[in-house]
């Protein structure tokens, strides 16, 4: 969560309780009124066309930290959902970044090994538990430093989850990408 000054370094209460285990993480917009709208169609209404714009949108994310990474991941989908759904819009999203930065997109690096209920669906308490054992990290992300991109960050369980997985599997570095967050 944003901080009101230029307090760099120190977290929120929220991520104080539970940490992210990822080293920062970084959202274009709120996901509230036209940006909600937009993420909506794009994820729900096979609206993928608007990936390369959305993209674009997390550049100057990527530059204002000033990291550098070995690669972009994405929050990998389970591959029913794949199929049900058509395309994976984190994945779109972070083919796109890769592209525009000039760092590889790795999909052999997460997995996604069930496919439960979609997060926006549950509440807040029960969104844990959801994606608890969810994903799993290849051993080849040992060392590597990891720009990982999804589309919403609501309670940060997805991408806490994911960043667990990559941190079993000792990846050097994670970050995390989001257009929007709640």
């Amino acid at each position: 969560m944003p901080w009101s000054g230029d307090l760099h370094g120190h977290r929120c209460l929220s991520c104080q309780k539970r940490p992210t285990r990822l080293d920062w993480a970084d959202s274009w917009g709120h996901y509230r009124g036209p940006l909600e709208r937009v993420l909506h169609a794009y994820k729900f209404e096979r609206h993928d066309f608007l990936s390369d714009e959305l993209s674009e949108l997390l550049v100057e994310l990527v530059y204002r930290h000033d990291d550098s990474f070995d690669a972009v991941i994405a929050v990998p989908m389970h591959a029913s959902k794949l199929r049900r759904r058509g395309y994976n819009q984190s994945e779109l999203l972070a083919r796109g970044l890769s592209r525009r930065i000039g760092v590889p997109f790795r999909a052999d690096l997460m997995t996604r090994l069930v496919d439960r209920e979609p997060q926006s669906t549950l509440p807040r308490s029960a969104r844990a538990g959801n994606v608890r054992g969810a994903f799993a990290a290849s051993r080849a992300a040992a060392g590597l430093s990891l720009l990982l991109v999804d589309d919403i960050a609501t309670t940060g369980e997805t991408l806490r989850a994911c960043a667990r997985a990559l941190r079993r599997q000792r990846a050097a570095t994670i970050c995390a990408l989001t257009i929007a967050r709640a």
